[in-house]
């Protein structure tokens, strides 16, 4: 995996990480400033669940699965719109909140997981496809040299020659 795509997964794993104990902190009552009692129970069962979504999706972008970064887009998306919902319809204060600043910030990092998603999505593992790689599932041949771990892409079975354009 090359060095631009780890960063994307670790962050996105820390991002994962922080976000499931903020709301663990909302479930158990002990973050100021999390959602009231007049918060919809729709509203809060969601955030309930993201006590468990958060850390799934930490845990398996941690593995480098697949499974983790379509988990992260669907949560980081739906938390956003969540969370603007809460902030700027259920919460009728003016201008700027701390609320509305996290709002923003949860939505930028949104944006900026699902942009980077379609370049991270190779590096990495597909269940369905056991035994294939990065490598054999493009007709147009290396992705990289990074790729390689003497001279077979990582996790792959299929022997590969190291010139452009040939595969095994």
């Amino acid at each position: 995996m090359p060095r631009w795509a780890r960063v994307v997964v670790i962050a996105a794993v820390c991002v994962f990480a922080y976000g499931g104990i903020v709301h663990l902190g909302d479930l158990l009552g002990v973050r100021p400033g999390g959602p009231g009692p007049s918060t919809p129970t729709w509203l809060m069962l969601y955030f309930t669940s993201l006590t468990v979504f958060d850390p799934l999706a930490a845990l398996l972008l941690a593995l480098r699965r697949i499974e983790g970064l379509l988990l992260g887009c669907a949560v980081l998306g739906s938390d956003a719109a969540a969370n603007g919902y809460a902030n700027y319809v259920l919460d009728t204060a003016p201008g700027i909140t701390s609320g509305r600043i996290g709002q923003a910030v949860i939505t930028a990092l949104a944006i900026a997981l699902i942009a980077a998603a379609p370049r991270v999505a190779p590096w990495l593992y597909r269940p369905w496809r056991a035994g294939e790689c990065a490598v054999h599932e493009r007709s147009s041949g290396l992705i990289g040299q990074a790729a390689l771990v003497r001279g077979r892409p990582q996790g792959c079975r299929r022997s590969l020659r190291t010139r452009a354009g040939s595969r095994g």
